[in-house]
């Protein structure tokens, strides 16, 4: 008579983090890249604050969130952590983005820059700021067109309180490498151009997902966004 197959044992959020890390220090190594120089932010839209304490215990600071309403709630009950705002931005809902986050991946446009920029207390550093861009030129896409870029880096930079980082992308979905590679390489390029105008030090080019990782770091990701491989499956929003 055969033994009854053990039931499977849950992962632990520690272990997919642990995965996640280890898939990033490869890809590094695959591409001659500091696993120090990309930085995991794990995206926890949906997800309740339990599941963030589970990933915040084994080490992860860096949380993305989309959804305002839900994030606020998530920002104010753990504050110790390090919150990025990562969805589209109402402009309506600036103040409450300007006052609760310490970064924004998604400005993808003067009114959003400028109001942001006077919602954000005098007693708090300055946002730190990513604009967007529609790499892929998608309809379907956010971001300000990648010919446009420069002109929006440069009014950022001359806002008082604002601290612009980097850019974002989110690029048409492929399942080809090297097709994956093409508009990374292009946010990568703009990024450069930037810092060749002085508007910034440092560029951080936030971009890759579970899909695309491998594509991002290859090109020269400093932030990449991970959400199901480190919490698992979200359930659909109800709101």
């Amino acid at each position: 008579m055969s033994t009854p197959a053990s039931p499977l044992t849950e992962v632990s959020p520690a272990e997919r983090l642990m995965s996640v890390q280890g898939e990033i220090a490869g890809h590094c190594a695959r591409y001659g890249r500091n696993p120090a120089d990309v930085n995991l932010l794990a995206v926890s839209k949906t997800k309740p604050i339990e599941a963030i304490d589970a990933v915040a215990a084994a080490g992860q600071r860096h949380f993305g969130e989309n959804y305002l309403q839900e994030a606020v709630a998530k920002v104010e009950a753990r504050p110790g952590l390090t919150w990025h705002f990562i969805g589209a931005i109402q402009s309506n809902k600036s103040r409450l983005i300007a006052r609760h986050f310490d970064w924004v991946h998604t400005v993808a446009s003067r009114k959003v820059a400028d109001r942001l920029s006077a919602a954000r207390s005098k007693d708090q550093p300055a946002l730190n700021v990513c604009v967007q861009v529609n790499i892929s030129n998608d309809p379907a896409k956010a971001g300000v067109a990648a010919d446009d870029a420069a002109m929006l880096l440069a009014h950022i930079a001359d806002l008082p309180h604002l601290q612009l980082r980097g850019l974002m992308a989110l690029p048409a979905q492929s399942d080809s490498l090297d097709d994956q590679r093409v508009p990374f390489a292009a946010l990568r390029t703009l990024g450069g151009a930037a810092r060749a105008r002085g508007l910034m030090q440092r560029v951080e080019l936030s971009m890759g997902m579970s899909g695309d990782l491998e594509a991002a770091i290859a090109e020269g990701a400093t932030w990449v966004r991970i959400g199901t491989a480190i919490f698992g499956a979200r359930a659909p929003r109800t709101t």
